[in-house]
């Protein structure tokens, strides 16, 4: 069958409705980018309370523990950290970058900077949050025990 037999036919090529396949190739890519990424993101529903997780990439995974069918549907800030008022700020005011203590699947607190961005539609109003996380636990580790030899060393 040729291309425009194809295309007549519905045959799935892009002649159809090229708007469309752009469109979801364009998705699929961006799922696939994200999925490749190895900063754990995360997307939670702004229009709903709780704001509840709609996507969590691999490397989310990896990090909290949770699989993707565990972590979807489930409130952000009380899945994710463990100061669920702090993280509450997080969506009422994004500054970007903001430091909080995050509660993985096991239970145990990291601490992590979490980077937000807000997903807009044509009227402008909010309809989903990006959150993309960053291990800090080592480097805090670090700067307390950089205080605490400073705290010690003799002063001349």
């Amino acid at each position: 069958m040729s291309v425009p037999e194809r295309a007549r036919t519905g045959g799935g090529r892009p002649e159809i409705a090229p708007a469309l396949f752009r469109l979801l190739a364009e998705a699929a890519l961006s799922r696939a980018a994200l999925d490749g990424c190895g900063l754990p993101v995360a997307v939670a529903d702004a229009a709903l309370p709780a704001q509840p997780l709609s996507y969590v990439n691999q490397a989310f995974e990896s990090f909290f523990g949770y699989r993707a069918a565990e972590a979807l549907g489930r409130p952000s800030a009380a899945l994710l950290f463990a100061e669920p008022a702090a993280a509450a700020r997080l969506f009422r005011e994004p500054t970007g970058q903001t430091r909080l203590r995050a509660r993985r699947k096991d239970a145990s607190e990291v601490q992590v900077e979490v980077a937000v961005g807000a997903v807009r539609a044509v009227d402008d109003r909010v309809t989903h949050w990006v959150l993309a996380f960053s291990d800090r636990s080592e480097l805090e580790q670090l700067r307390a025990q950089l205080d605490a030899l400073t705290a010690v060393a003799p002063r001349s």
